[in-house]
């Protein structure tokens, strides 16, 4: 922030003044008429820097102290009247409700999207405090957060909550710290890990986004597949790592609980997903897997697209109008023999296919049975409602969830469920 920010004339200058040595160099050479709004700026910045500052520690030591509370008592849902809890609710709107009376929340999409996420982190830890309830609450009695939340959203055309945007590739470390909703180390441990799955996914995703225009034949095609098989194995590899070191306990009743639906102003938005990017989508439609036009998949995109970040959901959009890999694949084989080098390209396409279904598949029977049905079964019945972060019930989740990762990994077709089974098989043949 301190970084001297060059203006050689007033045309260059769009971006936010971050510090006063720059401003006062900026008005020898400007009218006076641009004061106020530059100076406007640069408290904007600070009270921006400031709330950011607050979430990076008063805000985190604060929620680890209840963490630490609630998981001596296996409290899955406090009642939301503790003093340390109140205090929590009150520093937060210290530093919110500043940003909201100054209303200039258009200082680019980084600084944006950023105020938006640490707003979001404020009112997701209230609801997991148990301050906030939408099951109780006509509106969201965070009313400050709620239309700041609000006023930025619509902006950037987003959901006006934290997303997992926020804690994964939006995350911006300082001196190697992340931002987290405590300092246990489970959590660092999950948002560092499913960092690393979902920058794999991009990695897979952009290698078979620059096929489309080469053509499943052209030689390079291989060098590309290829590269996004690498990028899944990786994604494969930091799952086990996560699977070893994340604490079932720990990440049941203390991280997961974050992630929870809540109110902004009077619509209740579901808990951020640790599939809201598009990346993993792009690998779905790319490869062929998964099909647009199927009303489950399509239903689940059009759920999601909010929830990613504005650019994720212009690259989604413009892949919705590509034909897939698997559709170019079958029409050469379809039309005739394939030669040696289209045939080289297909066995590396059908390992990817197959590797994707291998993630899909560990995902499920690794991470939704061990980290969320086993330890949810021995729960007490009366708090299982209250359980998942997208908002349905534990077990129509799971089957929801279930059928994903039927339809990424090619199983046979069963009841209600369409796979791509027979088009694989019919390249495996066409491929040897």
């Amino acid at each position: 922030m301190d970084q001297l920010l060059p203006c050689s004339n007033k045309a260059s200058y769009n971006g936010p003044c971050y510090n006063l040595r720059f401003l006062r160099n900026y008005l020898k050479l400007y009218p006076l008429a641009d004061t106020r709004a530059h100076l406007a700026i640069a408290i904007m910045s600070k009270k921006v820097k400031a709330l950011d500052d607050w979430i990076r520690t008063e805000f985190r030591s604060i929620n680890t102290e209840l963490e630490e509370m609630y998981f001596k008592k296996k409290q899955m849902s406090p009642d939301g009247g503790g003093k340390l809890a109140t205090f929590l609710q009150k520093s937060g709107n210290n530093f919110i409700e500043p940003l909201l009376v100054e209303g200039n929340t258009d200082q680019g999409f980084e600084n944006s999207f950023d105020v938006l996420g640490n707003v979001g982190l404020f009112m997701a830890s209230c609801r997991r405090h148990g301050i906030t309830d939408p099951s109780r609450e006509a509106s969201s009695p965070l009313r400050a957060a709620s239309t700041l939340a609000m006023h930025i959203a619509a902006s950037l055309g987003v959901v006006p909550r934290f997303t997992s945007s926020h804690l994964q590739t939006h995350n911006f470390a300082k001196n190697g710290t992340f931002k987290t909703f405590t300092s246990l180390e489970d959590e660092r441990v999950f948002v560092e890990y499913n960092t690393r799955g979902v920058v794999n996914y991009i990695r897979c995703s952009d290698s078979l986004r620059q096929i489309v225009p080469l053509g499943v034949s052209h030689p390079v095609t291989f060098d590309c597949l290829k590269g996004a098989k690498n990028a899944l194995e990786e994604v494969f590899r930091s799952n086990v790592s996560l699977a070893e070191q994340l604490n079932v306990g720990r990440f049941f009743y203390s991280v997961r609980p974050y992630y929870k639906p809540h109110k902004v102003g009077r619509l209740t938005f579901r808990g951020a997903n640790a599939g809201d990017f598009a990346g993993i989508n792009l690998i779905d439609l790319l490869l062929g897997v998964c099909e647009a036009n199927d009303p489950y998949y399509s239903q689940l995109i059009t759920e999601k697209l909010l929830f990613m970040p504005p650019t994720d959901q212009v690259l989604l959009r413009d892949c919705l109008r590509h034909k897939s890999l698997m559709f170019n694949f079958l029409e050469l084989a379809k039309s005739g023999v394939l030669s040696a080098s289209v045939k080289k390209n297909l066995r590396m396409f059908l390992d990817v296919c197959d590797m994707h279904g291998k993630v899909a598949t560990q995902h499920h029977d690794v991470f939704v049975n061990r980290f969320i049905q086993h330890p949810a079964a021995a729960m007490d019945p009366d708090n299982i409602e209250d359980l998942t972060a997208s908002g349905p019930p534990l077990a129509e989740l799971v089957k929801s969830l279930a059928v994903l990762r039927d339809m990424r990994a090619t199983t046979p077709p069963r009841d209600g469920v369409s796979t791509r089974y027979n088009d694989i098989l019919f390249l495996k043949t066409a491929a040897s």
